[in-house]
């Protein structure tokens, strides 16, 4: 190793690394949005589970999500809910729709 060469590798890595810590940073969030999703869809789920057995799907959503807007529509024999919750740290909105049979009818 020369003494021209000494240090190039701390300058590569002070250059690298900023990178790979955005790039971390990235995975990170994508990971914590998919679990955020999984949630609004469950939510969706059980909601649309209880308008059909005509219970409150807002009173659920808002104990499992709260901050969510909870939408019911019925669609023939189906009551379904979507369920939307803007996503933490991103400025995108988190949407899911499920739908039941309406037993009670």
């Amino acid at each position: 190793m020369t003494s021209g060469e000494r240090g190039g590798v701390t300058a590569e890595l002070a250059v690298a690394l900023p990178a790979v810590m955005i790039l971390l940073a990235t995975c990170l969030s994508g990971i914590a949005v998919a679990g955020q999703q999984l949630r609004v869809q469950d939510a969706a789920a059980l909601a649309a589970r209880t308008l059909g057995r005509s219970g409150d799907p807002h009173a659920l959503a808002s104990r499992l999500l709260p901050g969510a807007q909870v939408t019911p529509s019925a669609d023939g024999d189906l009551a379904c809910v979507t369920v939307a919750l803007p996503a933490r740290g991103l400025p995108i909105t988190l949407t899911a729709r499920s739908c039941a049979l309406d037993a009670g009818r």
